[in-house]
């Protein structure tokens, strides 16, 4: 098995699980994984074996920095810090039982092992070959010492082999696939009649009966909620800049600082775009491996890459500049040599692997055109170093002061007024949970002090008080009235569609024509699939629901959308069309595969957490 290990030291999957290890410790530190001291209290024992306290909490600041980091607005109180405690503790569990199974295996690094790896590993590398420099100084930036690493590896390695293996074992059966690519590609044959509203428009007639019965029933969904209106003030970066005059000789150094920047830099970069599930890092690792096997890039964007348009030209996305892409893939790819591939890049629209293919510059415009731009840019940049002073003084201010008056003139800051704020929120910046919670604290809403300065977005501050708090207050009937009006029709019309198209589809099942019915001409559909947009989404569910039909009969459903109802026959069901030598055939027994393997791992990983032995104090 180690044997195995030394020689596949330099492949993918090697490279793939301490290219996650280096990621994992960068964001849980060392203690995430080797623990800490002996002899300090521990939080549990896991088959004898302690976790310590000072590892759970170490884990449990870590978990909670990386859950703040991930809210679009940082904000400590939306923490449920008793769920991160209970997540943490399980997550050490799990890890432990996973190191003590492979040690049960025999599954263990020499140093000599891990000296191997570590000297093969491209991070640790300049120019192709093992730089200790390198190596030492990324451990340290990620916190750690070179023997906190090592051990590291040591445990991560061989617990990552075990998962590896199971899940590479993962097999799905042709037929399974068939049958699934059948279903996926079947189309459809159907009828469908419209029933439009205003056939049944006649039978609906709303009493003052029903809209008070309507009112007495529903008193609660008519109450004008509580609300405050509220007195703010913004500190923004953007407004701070406005207040900056740039001189026209400050403009002229800034743009002779900034010439080489403004020959507009435009890079041709290709792209394979990823779906981001389950799925992705075994798919980026088996195109980084076929990509080191030699395979032409273009022609695995052809046949991996989900973004169609850019896939058909080898996933070519031509030439551009700065502010193109999204952050992460621009700050990827301007990062590249050319020629280079990227390491996998998460994005809004996937995982990307990004090659560079050419670099173009073009002359620096003339100040005359980019003028306004430039002295935006300084003025942005003077204001960022303002902004930090004008914070604290405005926080600070604001926190002693009885109203905002005195603030804002102090910073020559505006008072603005904010009207109708529940504590659902209100218009922004009371779109921000944060700050509409201050406003309904008790300190705030009942003692009338200032709310804490709150960040609101990126470099947009916001503190506020509260001006008139108006309790909630039932609404009477004049004021609701039509809206239950309109509500009570809408569900009348809705019902007497419903029963309407009961009546024909009875009718049709009984051998009566649309004529017979009165009920006018179908609209004939061949050949559907599921993804066909022309009949609506309700029709398409409808169809794709009813069950396949006898020969030379029909399956009939109903869909009811808004103004109109519709009745479905179902004609035909057409089987799709399965070629095992395609490249969905191979991407779905893959995918399928992948997926039975990591089911199988889930189960291995729960049986041995069941058959643990776990004590906490």
């Amino acid at each position: 098995m180690l044997q195995d290990i030394r020689e596949n030291a330099q492949g993918t999957i090697a490279k793939i699980i301490i290219g996650l290890l280096i990621v994992s410790l960068s964001i849980w530190g060392m203690d995430a994984i080797i623990g800490g001291f002996s002899g300090e209290p521990e939080v549990a024992t896991v088959n004898g074996e302690e976790i310590t306290e000072r590892e759970f909490l170490r884990l449990v600041q870590l978990e909670s920095r990386r859950r703040l980091s991930r809210m679009e607005t940082p904000d400590p109180s939306l923490l449920n810090e008793d769920q991160i405690r209970k997540d943490v503790l399980e997550s050490l569990i799990q890890q432990q039982v996973l190191i003590q199974d492979a040690r049960q295996q025999g599954l263990q690094l020499t140093d000599a092992d891990i000296d191997a790896l570590i000297t093969q590993m491209p991070q640790f590398q300049v120019d192709g070959q093992f730089n200790r420099d390198r190596f030492v100084s990324t451990v340290r930036n990620m916190g750690m010492g070179v023997a906190e690493f090592r051990e590291a590896m040591r445990k991560q390695y061989v617990v990552n082999q075990i998962r590896a293996g199971i899940v590479q074992s993962g097999f799905a059966a042709d037929e399974n696939v068939a049958q699934l690519l059948r279903i996926q590609n079947q189309t459809r044959d159907f009828r469908v009649l419209t029933i439009p509203q205003d056939t049944v428009a006649g039978e609906i007639e709303i009493t003052d009966q029903e809209i008070q019965s309507y009112y007495e029933e529903n008193r609660s969904a008519f109450q004008q909620p509580e609300q405050v209106d509220a007195a703010y003030i913004t500190l923004s970066l953007g407004a701070l800049a406005e207040t900056i005059e740039i001189s026209d000789e400050a403009l002229q150094d800034y743009y002779q600082q900034r010439a080489d920047d403004l020959a507009r830099e435009e890079r041709r970069a290709s792209h394979i775009l990823i779906e981001d599930g389950e799925r992705a890092d075994e798919t980026i690792a088996t195109i980084q491996e076929r990509l080191a096997a030699g395979e032409s890039f273009a022609d695995l964007a052809k046949e991996y890459s989900i973004d169609t348009a850019s896939a058909e030209q080898g996933g070519d996305l031509g030439y551009a500049g700065r502010g193109v892409y999204d952050d992460a893939f621009e700050k990827a790819l301007f990062a590249l040599n050319e020629g280079d591939v990227s390491g996998p890049v998460e994005t809004s629209f996937g995982v990307h692997l990004i090659k560079l293919e050419d670099v173009r510059r073009s002359e620096v415009p003339p100040l005359e055109e980019i003028e306004g731009q430039l002295r935006n840019e300084l003025a942005r940049e003077k204001a960022e170093a303002r902004f930090a002073e004008v914070r604290t003084q405005l926080a600070d201010s604001a926190y002693s002061a009885e109203d905002l008056a005195g603030p804002a003139q102090e910073l020559g800051l505006e008072v603005r007024e904010a009207k109708g704020i529940t504590r659902d929120g209100g218009t922004a910046p009371f779109d921000h949970e944060g700050l509409v919670r201050q406003l309904f604290s008790e300190d705030v809403l009942e003692a009338g002090y200032n709310t804490e300065l709150i960040d609101v977005g990126d470099n947009v501050s916001v503190v506020a008080r509260v001006r008139e708090h108006r309790e909630a207050q039932q609404l009477s009937l004049d004021q609701v009235r039509d809206d239950i009006r309109a509500a009570l029709t809408d569900s009348e019309t809705r019902e007497a569609l419903r029963q309407r198209a009961q009546e024909i589809v009875a009718g049709l099942k009984a051998g009566q024509s649309l004529d017979d019915l009165g009920a006018g001409e179908w609209t004939r559909y061949e050949d559907q699939p599921r993804s066909a947009s022309g009949p609506g989404t309700a029709v398409m569910q409808t169809v794709f629901s009813l069950p396949r039909p006898d020969q030379g009969k029909a399956s009939y459903g109903q869909a009811i959308n808004t103004g109109r109802a519709a009745v479905v026959a179902l004609d035909a069901v057409n089987e799709g069309e399965v070629d095992p030598a395609s490249t969905e055939f191979t991407q779905l027994s893959q995918f399928l595969a992948s997926l039975e393997g990591q089911r199988e791992y889930t189960a291995y990983q729960q049986y041995l957490r069941n058959q643990a032995e776990v004590e906490r104090p």
